[in-house]
């Protein structure tokens, strides 16, 4: 099970940085974009990480307070959660 948790965050994130990339480039084409709330989600369901690359390799809605401080808050609630999981119930890798 560890081993499908460590896979499917690496897809996660590679997918959200990807997302984030494709939603600047399309910005910058004044193309149709990715809504806001589905480039949050991507990060909520396991991309923070991602996401907080994609800011800041894209300089992607890094002006947003939404963006700015949700991503990181995200991230740091869902480190959290993994060392709360792996005090009371065993290691997560």
């Amino acid at each position: 099970m560890t081993v499908v948790l460590f896979y499917y965050l690496l897809v996660i994130n590679i997918v959200t940085f990807l997302v984030y990339g494709i939603d600047k480039f399309k910005a910058k084409k004044g193309k149709w974009r990715i809504p806001e709330a589905t480039l949050l989600l991507l990060a909520v369901i396991g991309g923070s990480v991602g996401a907080w690359l994609g800011m800041k390799v894209w300089h992607h809605k890094t002006l947003h307070k939404k963006f700015k401080y949700g991503i990181p808050f995200i991230m740091i609630a869902q480190v959290a959660l993994m060392f709360f999981y792996s005090n009371n119930y065993g290691t997560i890798f």
